[in-house]
């Protein structure tokens, strides 16, 4: 559901055995992998770990799968950077197949990373680099040039990032869940996403009162199709209040006054329902597209 690895693909003229090399020789890594190389070939259920040219730690853990030349998966945990260590360890998967006319395609998959958002931050480009390196190095038998060389930074914000992805996704998810067919186990799984994503939304960078009042929204409409009527207006109560106490207007005004009408009416409190659906019919909205979208939901009554 969450965002929790990154995907990446990229072909190379050269064979599978030949990139194959290129990931597991200290010849190879150690000109395009940050400098590092693995301390001794990676063996299936075997402890490795990975060190720089000057002898510090880089990376360790288990080889999962050794598979020569198709697939390498080892587990991934941070050694150069004392924040990243504490972190769980992470999941990384090499997987190469011909692809014709010289060519292999290298999926890569770093997972495992729900836990982890400094790790998730910075690999995130920081394999972009190194598979462009890789494949430069196999093409044309030189590195990339040592000023492109940069190990990413983890900025301060690198957790509210990885909050603030979560809760984009975690949204996004939602509203699958909402679009599909009513059943115990679908409202199961689409009240977990709401709750996600309001949980990841509140530790987001650049969050606001905003966010905070569409995520109450977001659970006053779950709680609502699952025929929770009581907890759908408690988060609806909770939006109106946000939306009172910071001021908000326009869209989410109409849509805290859209959501109390319809717990409300499905409460049986018919009068206060359409009260409800009336002020939000009433509330101005600014921008023509948020108001064509208001005016859909309200075409029909509560």
């Amino acid at each position: 559901m969450a965002i929790t690895r990154h995907q990446y693909r990229i072909y190379i003229k050269a064979t599978p055995e030949q990139v194959w090399q290129g990931l597991v020789d200290p010849a190879f890594t150690r000109a395009y992998f940050h400098g590092t190389a693995f301390d001794s070939a990676p063996q299936a259920g075997v402890s490795y770990r990975t060190t720089m040219a000057d002898g510090r730690p880089a990376v360790d853990g288990t080889i999962e799968v050794c598979d020569p030349p198709h697939r390498l998966v080892q587990t991934w945990h941070v050694l150069y950077d004392a924040a990243m260590e504490k972190e769980p360890v992470s999941r990384v998967e090499w997987l190469l197949t011909p692809a014709g006319d010289g060519l292999t395609r290298l999926d890569v998959t770093h997972g495992d990373l729900a836990q982890s958002p400094l790790t998730w931050a910075q690999v995130k480009d920081g394999w972009v680099w190194i598979l462009d390196g890789l494949k430069t190095l196999l093409e044309t038998g030189e590195p990339l040039p040592a000023e492109t060389r940069d190990v990413p930074v983890v900025s301060d914000d690198a957790q509210g990032d990885w909050h603030r992805a979560q809760g984009i996704e975690c949204n996004n998810t939602t509203w699958e869940m909402i679009e599909a067919e009513r059943t115990p186990v679908n409202d199961e799984e689409m009240l977990r996403r709401a709750y996600a994503a309001t949980y990841h939304w509140a530790r987001a960078k650049g969050r606001t009162a905003a966010n905070d009042a569409r995520g109450q929204w977001l659970l006053a409409k779950v709680h609502l199709l699952c025929g929770l009527a009581e907890r759908s207006l408690h988060y609806a109560d909770a939006c109106m209040t946000l939306c009172h106490d910071h001021g908000l207007v326009d869209f989410d005004l109409a849509y805290a006054h859209e959501a109390r009408a319809r717990a409300l009416r499905a409460l049986g409190q018919e009068a206060e329902a359409m009260e409800q659906w009336a002020a939000a019919k009433a509330v101005p909205i600014a921008q023509d597209e948020d108001r064509a979208i208001l005016e859909g939901d309200l075409a029909i009554g509560p």
